[in-house]
């Protein structure tokens, strides 16, 4: 299967995902607004999130992709098993620790992350209940991340993609019909994360069989490919998981905030991740067992080709999504969550935070197509530096530019918060190119100003478009549901094909999107 059509297949997935995720956030928003309930079950959701990027999808998988890539290249179908089995073991043994620990921790964790939170003891009570029962959610994800892993590693990248669904539809039936009916909504709502995690693990296991990769896990802390997976991931936890990390600090901040903050910034960062997810996500998922093939192979210009495949793909697609999150970025809001509890306030506080966001969601994209170039190559210490460099950035733009709104009484402080985490993303991605060309792992290929120029022309003329017809908040908050929607996807049809026909009639085509060997002509 090819980069493009295997990014198109796990684009796709990813996309309903992200459909049910927003269909989730609108049940959430319509039933609880910005209020307690909500910025309470955020903060015990986004703690095991955060460990999710160790353990998963994040530094996890991008050590151990690469190991069992060259594992299955050069090695029998035995030994692969053999290492999945210990892989499995030794993972599940440790995660079974760490969530033990995290759930009778839960009122430091809470301390540690909310500190806000200690000053009204009914909601940091309430906060310690709630992430006793999401904490859990890390051991099953993990291991789910650990069969997503290996399933991509086969080519097989569609059920991986389309397990996230299963999280959004348990926690859409959880807010619709059990928190209702229960005296603590949160606490139910929490208990949805723990069911939404078991059945996303039980979901991949038929496909893992069929591979024949389900083999019994055992303890093996001591097998050799243990060890590399363990020595690749400890400093990925760092070069992967900057963006996670950067938003605990911005939720840290936002906790002394008004109350609203953190659900503003978590609204607002939920729609900057749709495109993230459906294509930077998708991408980086892609592009890693490639690259490690490819360097595996002993390929570096095979290697290079790849790299300069996904960024010229990440150009094209990342910055009209920018442009179009920043331009949109009150009538998306008030189209997907201004319901029931939900009110004008909340979208124009949103906004702020959201056009924030889109500032730096190239940037994000960007750390998603460059990390992979390095967990590929099993180098993990240089992603470590980047990621201390940009997380300590972020730390100081955050008090510089949140401490200054409060003094001056800006409208919406939160918005520093998300300012700060675009820049730090920036900063990584720009730290991340410079490795990859000193270490001469990427040479950009040719053609590539004119790709740029004919971008540029493509978006100007987009957002032409969408700033002469958005109008006025305050029509948009007039509006009807149905009359919202069919404006907006009224909008983005109209801008998208504004911004592909200027890119068909500056010259660019489908085939200059494609892979490239490394001595073809761009």
């Amino acid at each position: 299967m090819s980069y493009l059509k295997s990014t198109s297949v796990v684009s796709g997935m990813t996309l309903l995902s992200r459909v049910f995720g927003l269909i989730r956030d609108v049940v959430f928003a319509r039933a609880f607004g910005a209020g307690p309930v909500l910025d309470t079950f955020f903060i015990a959701f986004k703690i095991p999130n955060l460990l999710r990027r160790f353990f998963a999808e994040g530094a996890f998988s991008q050590a151990f992709v690469p190991v069992i890539g060259e594992y299955r290249e050069r090695r029998p179908p035995e030994e692969v098993r053999a290492l999945v089995a210990a892989a499995g073991g030794t993972l599940g043994a440790i995660l079974l620790l760490v969530t033990v620990t995290g759930v009778l921790a839960a009122p430091v964790i809470i301390a540690v992350f909310a500190p806000g939170f200690l000053d009204e003891p009914d909601k940091f009570d309430v906060t310690v209940s709630m992430l006793r029962l999401t904490f859990p959610y890390l051991l099953f994800i993990s291991l789910t991340a650990l069969a997503g892993g290996i399933l991509n590693t086969y080519g097989r990248f569609g059920p991986p993609a389309f397990t996230p669904v299963l999280l959004n539809l348990v926690l859409i039936g959880f807010a619709l019909w059990v928190a209702p009916h229960t005296p603590r909504p949160g606490l139910a709502l929490s208990l949805g994360v723990f069911v939404a995690g078991l059945v996303q693990l039980l979901f991949q296991l038929p496909f893992l069989a069929a591979l024949r990769m389900l083999p019994r896990p055992r303890w093996a802390p001591s097998d050799t490919g243990v060890r590399r997976i363990g020595r690749l991931m400890l400093p990925a936890i760092f070069g992967s998981s900057v963006a996670q990390i950067n938003l605990l600090f911005d939720t840290l901040i936002a906790s002394f905030l008004m109350s609203g903050s953190i659900t503003w910034l978590y609204m607002s960062d939920r729609l900057m991740e749709f495109p993230l997810g459906v294509f930077g996500i998708a991408l980086s998922t892609v592009i890693l067992p490639g690259l490690s093939r490819q360097h595996a192979q002993a390929s570096p210009l095979e290697f290079s080709a790849t790299m300069d495949w996904a960024l010229r793909l990440a150009v094209v697609v990342g910055l009209p999504a920018a442009a179009g999150l920043f331009i949109l970025a009150v009538p998306m809001l008030t189209t997907i969550f201004q319901y029931g509890e939900f009110s004008g306030r909340d979208v124009e506080m949103s906004a702020y935070a959201l056009m924030a966001y889109a500032l730096g969601l190239m940037g994000f994209i960007l750390v998603k197509v460059f990390a992979p170039g390095f967990f590929a190559r099993q180098d993990t210490r240089t992603p470590v530096r980047v990621g201390v460099i940009a997380l300590v950035v972020n730390m100081v733009l955050n008090v510089a530019f949140v401490v200054p709104m409060v003094m001056l009484e800006f409208p919406a402080p939160h918005m520093g918060l998300a300012l700060a985490t675009a820049c730090s993303a920036f900063l990584n991605a720009l730290l991340l190119y410079v490795g990859l060309r000193r270490q001469a792992a990427y040479t950009p290929g040719a053609g590539w100003a004119l790709l740029l120029l004919r971008v540029l022309a493509a978006n100007a003329a987009m957002l032409a478009l969408l700033v002469y017809y958005r109008g006025p908040a305050a029509e948009w908050l007039a509006l009807g549901w149905l009359d919202r929607a069919w404006r907006l996807a009224a909008l983005i049809g109209a801008a998208a094909l504004s911004y592909f026909l200027v890119l068909a009639m500056t010259g660019l085509r489908p085939s200059h999107l494609r892979v490239k060997s490394p001595d073809a002509a761009v």
